[in-house]
């Protein structure tokens, strides 16, 4: 019941902060969060100015890191394009590890953290979690997190470690796992730990939100901060260029080497039998969407562009964490409107609950990156990180 309060309560925080609500207490709540944003804005511009001028100092390990982040909150298509990048750079030799945060993966017990503080152990001392060592998987979405889980299980070769403290998992990684390339997932405001490579992604369908900062809007900090950026991606691109975009960009930053590029569906796959279907297979067929990330409604528009009919769609707050009870009443709602399967994205299906029923399948639709433009400067780019 607790995590269903907090999810109605992110839903009502959104809807807002994007305007969608109206009257006196929604406006009244948007001027308090206008100014708790001033005060956040006044915080990150300080803190970044600390570490410009060393006051702050960041952290080095002696080995390449590259930070793979964004602007704004969730919604940019993030983790196919951290995926793109280490396969790159683990078939050009590397071994890399992916460094996470682990957004909502389960905290440690209670029971454990009492006996942490009785023998004096802190948080600096417990080793990372590891959810891949390069050669097998570890750890589930539920301890690791959902991005975590979903890059270890599609990048078998490289190491995933999931820890607040990413300068201790990046030394453990280096130490104990033999890793000489470091991937920040998430990583552009994660100033503790030196970057070598900024990689920025940019949403074009929202690409700064309504241009505050959090909490009055989705921005992490202030747009003028794109200039730290050595490398922009502009994903969700339809592949005109972003001509507008890009002269915003260039205003911000005139430096960094861009790239367009798209998320292209693959192929569907049945999540509890793994076997894939063509991505014509619903073409003229009746479909129950299921989704619990910050952008659904591109998720439900790709099915229908692959000739899918909706016949349903329910979406739950990002990163929610699915009961069985839920995934049976999505079950008995797409059978009930003649649903013939229900389709989830690669990020809910790790999270889904194995359940016993068959008579609606439930597949998730794969995901890759396409480079529609700048695949010279991602190649030299990446031949700059292994070989240089």
């Amino acid at each position: 019941m607790a995590r269903s309060s907090r999810e109605r309560w992110e839903i009502y925080i959104l809807a807002v902060v994007s305007d969608r609500l109206r009257g006196f207490g929604p406006n009244a709540l948007r001027f308090v969060l206008k100014l708790l944003s001033r005060l956040y804005s006044f915080i990150m511009n300080m803190r970044l100015a600390l570490f410009e001028h060393r006051i702050l100092r960041s952290k080095t390990l002696g080995c390449q890191v590259i930070s793979i982040g964004n602007l704004t909150v969730g919604g940019t298509g993030k983790t196919p394009v951290v995926e793109i990048f280490a396969r790159a750079l683990q078939k050009n030799g590397r071994k890399v590890a992916i460094l996470s945060r682990g957004y909502k993966k389960a905290e440690t017990p209670l029971s454990e953290k009492l006996l942490n503080w009785i023998t004096f152990k802190t948080p600096a001392q417990e080793p990372p979690r590891i959810v891949s060592d390069g050669q097998k998987l570890l750890l589930d979405s539920a301890m690791g997190g959902d991005e975590p889980y979903m890059l270890a299980s599609n990048l078998p070769n490289v190491c995933v470690l999931v820890d607040k403290d990413r300068v201790k998992s990046g030394r453990y990684a280096i130490q104990k796992l033999g890793c000489d390339t470091l991937i920040l997932d998430d990583g552009f405001q994660y100033l503790r730990l030196q970057h070598r490579v900024d990689i920025v992604l940019v949403d074009r369908t929202n690409p700064f939100d309504n241009g505050f900062v959090l909490p009055r809007g989705l921005l992490r900090e202030s747009v003028r901060h794109l200039s730290r950026a050595t490398f922009i991606f502009i994903t969700k691109s339809p592949g005109d260029g972003s001509p507008e975009l890009r002269e915003q960009i260039r205003a911000l930053n005139d430096k960094a080497e861009i790239a367009e590029c798209r998320h292209t569906p693959r192929h569907f796959q049945d999540l509890f039998t793994g076997e894939q279907k063509p991505l014509d297979f619903f073409r003229g067929k009746k479909i129950a969407a299921l989704s619990g990330i910050a952008a659904p409604r591109g998720f439900e528009e790709s099915i229908e562009r692959l000739g899918g009919e909706l016949a349903h769609r329910k979406r739950f707050a990002d990163h929610h964490r699915y009961t069985q009870q839920e995934i049976l009443d999505v079950i008995n709602a797409a059978r009930d409107r003649g649903a013939e399967a229900i389709v989830t994205t690669e990020k809910d299906a790790v999270r889904l609950p194995w359940i016993e029923r068959r008579d609606v399948p439930i597949y998730f639709l794969r995901v890759e990156i396409e480079l529609l433009s700048g695949a010279e400067d991602f190649n030299a780019l990446i031949s700059r990180i292994c070989f240089k």
